[in-house]
């Protein structure tokens, strides 16, 4: 059995116990008390029952070392998690609160945890995918946060995933959905009929025209699969983010060869906060037909992160800005982004002693449920007027 870990955390804050689930992947939960986080070992993806039996120990494990009554169990909003089951279930057996925490907003919170932020903050959250408030799937957002509030100021342009989850292990999917959207149906079929067969690509191309089965996901991990499926890095992959690591390694190699390629033009911000990243798609496509690979995952790279610091620049520069979720393992993206954040003159925080992707959401969870609960133990705001994303 593994043991549980304490960490300390910066600042004065004294908080009561409040217990949290995690998420679905990289699951891990965590007790937060007084001025520290005592974590689970990280149980892994809760699709296995193993995973999921050993979240469910490492709970009791957990609730016997709570100092005081508990006050409030957190959770992830989406209501088929085994975590959130179980959180549901945890607190209905002590009568105490449970609170769904946007996973979105948990990324950025467990930034302002380890580093001890208070009051406003902007925070950039790319990752997978996370249940948005509005029922969606997110995961490329740029967020506005306080201690007791937060909203969505906003987020990658949306993909449509063909065949839903699927699609995020087979990047020739979002190949065929950057054709659809950039108005080149049409090649859907030379361009993939020899990777994947004539009838696979056809029925996709269908499933996108007649929007059959195309949930719509902002996720910057999907945008990362569209790039490495347009320039032939990963058809289908055997392991999580097997696409996004190759299209960071060739990156990576290009531009320790090469001078850096210019990104004016590749992006634009629409009035709904939307960064569209479209005329980046239509150029990788050129740059693949031209064999120019490398050149074109460092174009994504470096156009991603200039395009995220132009949305980031319409916000005012007195606010720290914090990167969250488990894209930002990717280092080149995270160097560059900072650069393009630090040039602002903005303070800007990452994650150094816990993971930046869903093994550490869970102090993000705690952290906005223990603001939510004052020390008294009752709700600091009714809970049918917790806030929420507009």
């Amino acid at each position: 059995m593994s043991e549980l870990r304490t960490q300390t955390l910066p600042g004065a804050a004294v908080w009561p116990p409040v217990l949290a689930c995690g998420a679905w992947l990289k699951n891990s939960a965590c007790l937060l008390q007084g001025d520290q986080v005592i974590w689970s070992p990280v149980h892994g993806d809760l699709g296995e029952t193993a995973n999921c039996l050993a979240l469910e120990d490492s709970l009791q494990r957990l609730l016997a070392r709570a100092e005081a009554p508990l006050r409030a169990i957190a959770h992830d909003l989406h209501p088929d998690f085994h975590s959130t089951r179980l959180a549901l279930d945890t607190a209905a057996q002590r009568g105490v609160p449970a609170l769904g925490v946007q996973h979105h907003h948990a990324h950025i919170a467990a930034l302002q945890a380890e580093h001890g932020l208070r009051g406003p903050v902007l925070g950039l959250a790319l990752d997978g995918v996370g249940l948005g408030s509005d029922g969606a799937a997110w995961g490329g957002e740029l967020l506005w946060a306080d201690d007791h509030a937060w909203r969505r100021l906003g987020a990658l342009l949306p993909l449509p995933l063909p065949g839903g989850d699927i699609a995020a292990r087979e990047p020739w999917r979002l190949t065929a959905a950057a054709l659809h959207l950039l108005g080149r149906t049409a090649e859907i079929g030379p361009r993939l009929n020899a990777l994947v067969g004539a009838p696979a690509a056809s029925t996709v191309a269908r499933m996108l025209e007649r929007r059959l089965n195309c949930p719509l996901s902002s996720g910057a991990g999907r945008w990362f699969d569209a790039a490495a499926g347009i320039l032939g890095l990963s058809v289908r992959q055997a392991f999580e983010a097997e696409a996004a690591i190759a299209l960071e390694q060739r990156a990576s190699e290009y531009l320790q060869q090469a001078p850096a390629p210019r990104v004016d033009g590749l992006w634009w911000l629409r009035d709904d906060g939307r960064l569209d990243l479209l005329p980046l798609l239509a150029r990788l496509f050129d740059l693949a037909d031209q064999g120019r690979v490398g050149e074109g995952a460092a174009l994504f790279h470096l156009t991603l992160a200039a395009a995220l610091a132009d949305q980031v620049g319409r916000q005012s520069r007195e606010l720290p800005v914090l990167l969250g979720g488990g894209c930002f393992a990717n280092r080149l993206l995270s160097a560059r982004l900072e650069q393009h954040l630090s040039a602002q003159g903005r303070q800007v925080f990452s994650a150094q002693s816990i993971s930046c992707g869903d093994a550490g959401l869970a102090v993000g969870q705690a952290w906005v449920a223990a603001h939510w609960v004052d020390l008294t133990g009752h709700s600091a705001l009714p809970l049918e007027d917790l806030p929420a994303c507009a």
